[in-house]
């Protein structure tokens, strides 16, 4: 490819060191032009790659611009694929803007958004869902997300596509072997028996790739939980100890929150997205009214609901938070625990000693009488802070994130997971054509879809009948 040099800087405004990243084929010629060695005048592409080189960035009237460290790498070697450098200056932003300009006025252009990695793909660095991986590592804002970005980059998720394509390949060549020789009708090349195995088997394998979408998804965007309960119960101070924030307002106003707040935080290495609701009771008040329909309806996109109270409910809320949270996991939080002890009804600036031991259980506890199957029941003191630590380790645990290794393959992409849908929803048909006898060719052209959607994952080419002649004569002998 035939492209021009690109540079760029490549990291944020602000720091001690500032790094401008050049790449293209007259990336080391460029830099040598503005570049002045300290030592060896030996030029950059005649050095040994991923070496240093120190010297002075010169202007045009050799004036110093800086001094630096020109890191070295020849293609196809490098992040690229092409020849690169990195020039680490001083990251005073003037310094960088006058190398910028030194750069492009010697042959350069500045790289547009995401160019670095678009020529690692399209030289064969890297496949389609490990550019999108780089991204991802780039944004990730917590131990589970850089985990799964890092498995993903490391080539993961495309190595099980990669194998899954292979075994579907040998099925389609198979199939289109048999086409070839239509004429004897005795042929049959894919043996029916081991091609349903095998389709049973990738199918299998597709659904669980499908399936760590739920769990991929929730990690990377938080897991969202609502706080729902009357009005005053306390719901504005939960979520500002959870968030450790003032982002709510609290007053004890009735009716002050008339709308939801939302904001993420991180709780043992996993990002909850908290909202806080507006508080639920009978009102004349048209905006108080429609904030309480948001409420009802950031509940339903919740995974986990917390149940504020600070009194025992009513038999019908709790009918209605019964059906209201039938699918999701239910923690009920007694607030104002501190008023239960006397010695701070004449005192209430003064905060509760004697609640230290947490109080959990089931809502099943018959002196609770709130009888909400799979529940938790906790008891805090919203105003102190007391057992925040107790009801976060209950977030956790109701959030039900599995223990991920790197090689654990778990889907992230919206993109990936509908063409796994669409690919598994292909190989069903090929599946639901054998369990019927149908013909071979109409076997083929699922695989053939199947195949196609997965390389759309990849950036992969779809599967061409050059292809499936290679594979067939060099995998299988025919008059050699």
């Amino acid at each position: 490819m035939n492209n021009p040099t690109i540079c760029a800087i490549a990291t944020a405004p602000g720091g001690a060191i500032g790094i401008i990243r050049i790449s293209g084929s007259e990336a080391l010629t460029i830099a040598d032009r503005i570049f002045r060695p300290v030592g060896s005048n030996a030029p950059l592409a005649d050095r040994k790659p991923y070496t240093l080189a120190f010297g002075n960035i010169v202007n045009a009237e050799n004036e110093v611009v800086d001094e630096v460290l020109v890191s070295i790498f020849h293609a196809p070697h490098s992040y690229t694929g092409e020849n690169s450098v990195e020039i680490s200056c001083h990251g005073s932003a003037y310094i960088l803007q006058q190398v910028m300009f030194l750069l492009t006025q010697n042959g350069c252009i500045p790289a547009g958004p995401g160019e670095f990695t678009q020529r690692a793909f399209l030289n064969g660095k890297l496949d389609l869902s490990q550019a999108e991986a780089v991204a991802d590592l780039i944004s990730a804002t917590n131990k589970a997300t850089h985990d799964m970005a890092l498995s993903q980059l490391k080539g993961h998720f495309s190595n099980e596509l990669s194998d899954l394509r292979a075994h579907l390949l040998k099925l389609t060549s198979l199939l289109e072997l048999e086409l070839d020789f239509s004429d004897h009708e005795e042929l049959e090349f894919a043996d029916r028996s081991e091609l349903y195995t095998l389709a049973c088997d990738i199918h299998q394998r597709l659904a669980s790739l499908a399936r760590s979408f739920k769990v991929g998804n929730a990690l990377k965007n938080g897991i969202p939980v609502a706080i729902v309960g009357k009005t005053n119960v306390g719901k504005s101070t939960l979520l500002n100890h959870l968030l450790h924030e003032e982002k709510a307002i609290v007053s004890d106003v009735h009716g002050t929150t008339r709308d939801f707040i939302e904001d993420t935080t991180i709780i043992n290495g996993i990002q909850f997205r908290f909202v806080d609701t507006a508080g639920i009771r009978p009102t004349d008040d048209i905006v108080e009214n429609i904030g309480i329909e948001r409420t009802y309806q950031k509940l339903q996109e919740a995974k986990i609901v917390l149940w504020l109270i600070d009194q025992q409910p009513t038999e019908a809320e709790i009918e209605d938070i019964k059906e209201r949270v039938a699918d999701k996991k239910l923690i009920i939080v007694r607030n104002k625990i501190d008023l239960t002890n006397s010695s701070l009804n004449n005192s209430s600036s003064t905060k509760p000693t004697i609640l230290a031991q947490a109080s959990v259980s089931t809502s099943r506890a018959q002196n609770t009488k709130l009888q909400i199957q799979n529940s938790q029941l906790v008891d805090i003191s919203a105003k102190y802070g007391t057992n925040i630590p107790v009801l976060e380790q209950l977030i956790v645990e109701a959030a039900d994130i599995p223990q991920l290794s790197e090689s654990d393959i778990v889907i992230t992409s919206a993109r990936h997971y509908s063409a796994l849908l669409l690919a598994d929803e292909s190989l069903q048909r090929v599946i639901d054509s054998m369990n019927l006898g149908l013909s071979g060719d109409l076997l083929a052209e699922d695989l053939r879809i199947v195949i196609d959607h997965l390389a759309e994952i990849t950036g992969e080419e779809r599967i061409t009948p050059q292809e499936t002649l290679q594979n067939i004569f060099t995998h299988f002998c025919i008059g050699k």
